[in-house]
């Protein structure tokens, strides 16, 4: 049990020469470790995502890295997800009897739909994994929480790899940081486009 303790807090106090370090001590493995931590990051919330993609697009490049971190997120959302709808059927109920308000989210999150399952994939420092988990429990469509993770954690991964790449230079290149302000709004108006899209079709 101590062994364990030890591990998770070696894990949570990891930085990123640390990351990168382990990251290529597997090189011969290619992408999977890089794919493989930022998809055990899904299950194991504690773990530094920031920094996961950091060192992903540090060691990989910054289009290898947005990849292979956009890969491992995710699919490691998709599985939470798939595993609170398929096991967790009777927890909702037991969640609204204990907590009465929590009733009025799960509401605001089926009503709204796409609109903040995206805004808060976008950002990184929300808890995703409460988000994954309640999707799952409401009745929120799969292809609804599919294509807001998948925009939305590409808008977030992109913007850490852009801005954390080569950190060095980025005073003297000003741009990133714009570039990734724009897409954020592209993506969301993009994203509430095929929103629209799919609800006519619904």
């Amino acid at each position: 049990m101590s062994q364990l303790q030890d591990w998770i807090t070696n894990l949570k106090e990891m930085d990123i020469a640390s990351i990168q370090q382990t990251l290529e001590s597997y090189s011969a493995f290619g992408p999977l470790p890089g794919i493989l931590l930022a998809f055990i990051e899904s299950f194991l919330p504690f773990l530094p995502l920031i920094l996961i993609i950091a060192a992903n697009a540090n060691i990989y490049g910054l289009g290898f890295g947005f990849l292979f971190s956009w890969i491992g997120v995710t699919a490691g959302a998709i599985c939470v997800f798939w595993i609170c709808r398929t096991l967790g059927k009777n927890v909702k109920a037991r969640l609204q009897r204990r907590f009465p308000k929590s009733e009025r989210f799960f509401n605001w999150v089926e009503r709204k739909g796409f609109t903040p399952l995206f805004l808060l994939a976008c950002f990184p420092f929300t808890p995703s994994i409460v988000i994954t988990v309640i999707s799952g429990l409401s009745k929120v469509p799969f292809h609804t929480f599919l294509l807001a993770t998948i925009m939305g954690k590409a808008v977030m991964i992109f913007c850490i790899s852009l801005i954390s790449f080569n950190i060095s230079n980025l005073v003297e290149e000003p741009w990133r940081i714009f570039v990734s302000v724009t897409a954020v709004l592209v993506m969301w108006f993009g994203g509430k486009q095929l929103e629209n899209r799919y609800q006519i079709k619904g």
